[in-house]
């Protein structure tokens, strides 16, 4: 009886322990993911003005990608094919559903407004994360449990800045070109379903694409892509600069780099969409 009450309550009741631990281990994730970002957001314009080789590098490989990747194109034309199928699915489930109550003339419509505004940024997202985003973590969690990160740090070299800052750098300034050319493949394959393959008049598909498209839609889903990029980066190199457990352990790095990088583009698009267009949706289809 006497040893029974000189342990502890997490020795007696260790589910109950494990329970009440577990909130303040997520607590503590949120706080070293916090304490990462501030730190890789610092060193993004040292690595920018004195790593701008590797930052070169990085732009080529995130745009056109490396080694057998290249022959596909990496991440922008994995993108501008994800982007094109989605169009072309939009126009044909807009097209029929509209038919169906005979505004089937409205589907330029759908293409300004569904594309620009939900669309387009979460197919990017998505793209991104699959194909930049999980090759970063696996980039990074590959250089950790080699000691490759280490080895920076005995050379006097911010593993940080160098590793994660320069990916950071080039991620941003690929967004841009990519994320146009996403766009102009969703239009470009919205207005060849519905024109070429459905028969619709190419004037009346204009007029009505021409009429929604908001200029400053544009300008928020570019805002929302960046958003989106900049978070995804973040993700992953978190889950990769601090991977471990050999091999495997990379492996379910990417895993869950992936997953909460979905999870946060969702996120993100929800949150845009609540803040921009949830009091005015600057948007009148009778005008």
């Amino acid at each position: 009886m006497s040893i029974l009450s000189s342990q502890s309550p997490s020795v007696r009741f260790p589910r109950l322990a494990r329970e009440i631990r577990r909130p303040v281990g997520a607590l503590g994730r949120l706080g070293d993911h916090a304490v990462f970002y501030v730190r890789a957001l610092r060193s993004v314009p040292h690595a920018a003005i004195h790593y701008r080789r590797e930052t070169i590098r990085l732009i080529a490989e995130t745009s056109m990608g490396s080694g057998n990747l290249a022959l596909i194109g990496g991440t922008m034309v994995i993108v501008g094919f994800l982007t094109l199928a989605t169009g072309g699915m939009l126009a044909i489930q807009g097209y029929s559903s509209l038919g169906d109550i005979g505004i089937e003339a409205l589907t330029g419509f759908l293409a300004a407004f569904i594309n620009v505004r939900i669309a387009a940024p979460v197919i990017v997202g998505i793209g991104l994360a699959a194909t930049f985003g999980a090759g970063a973590t696996a980039q990074l969690g590959a250089m950790r449990i080699s000691e490759e990160i280490d080895a920076l740090e005995s050379l006097g070299i911010n593993p940080i800045a160098y590793v994660v800052g320069t990916r950071i750098s080039a991620g941003m300034i690929v967004i841009a070109p990519l994320y146009a050319i996403a766009l102009i493949a969703s239009f470009a394959a919205c207005r060849f379903t519905t024109v070429l393959l459905l028969g619709q008049s190419s004037g009346l598909y204009q007029h009505y694409f021409t009429t929604f498209l908001n200029p400053l839609d544009l300008v928020w889903s570019f805002v929302q892509a960046f958003a989106m990029a900049l978070l995804i980066l973040l993700i992953h190199t978190y889950f990769g600069y601090y991977a471990r457990g050999g091999p495997a352990g990379v492996g379910v790095a990417v895993g869950d780099a992936v997953r909460t990088s979905l999870v946060a583009v969702v996120l993100v698009t929800l949150l845009v969409a609540l803040a921009i267009y949830g009091s005015n949706g600057n948007f009148n289809l009778s005008g």
